[in-house]
């Protein structure tokens, strides 16, 4: 899987404030930034949407086209709402 590269600037002060607390804790910038990250990722996963669509794989091009033919081919009537149920996570 291809990264992109990280287009984003950082100002003078984020960039002092990591500086400053690497340097209380005795640890280089990079290391702060690997823990937030680790830290920020553990969170993420922690999120619903995250549980509830991580282990989804891509269909293959003919299933995606199969199921495509079929929305397509749906009535007005085939689209309307029949019921309603709320399911809180």
């Amino acid at each position: 899987m291809a990264v992109k590269a990280m287009n984003f600037k950082m100002d003078e002060i984020d960039i002092n404030e990591m500086k400053q607390v690497a340097s209380v804790y005795h640890m280089t910038v990079t290391d702060v930034i690997k823990e937030a990250v680790r830290e920020y990722v553990g969170k993420m996963k922690q999120d619903p949407f995250y549980k509830l669509t991580a282990n989804v794989q891509e269909a293959d091009i003919e299933e995606s086209t199969e199921i495509l033919d079929e929305i397509e081919s749906l009535s007005d009537d085939d689209l309307s709402i029949s019921s309603v149920e709320q399911v809180r996570v």
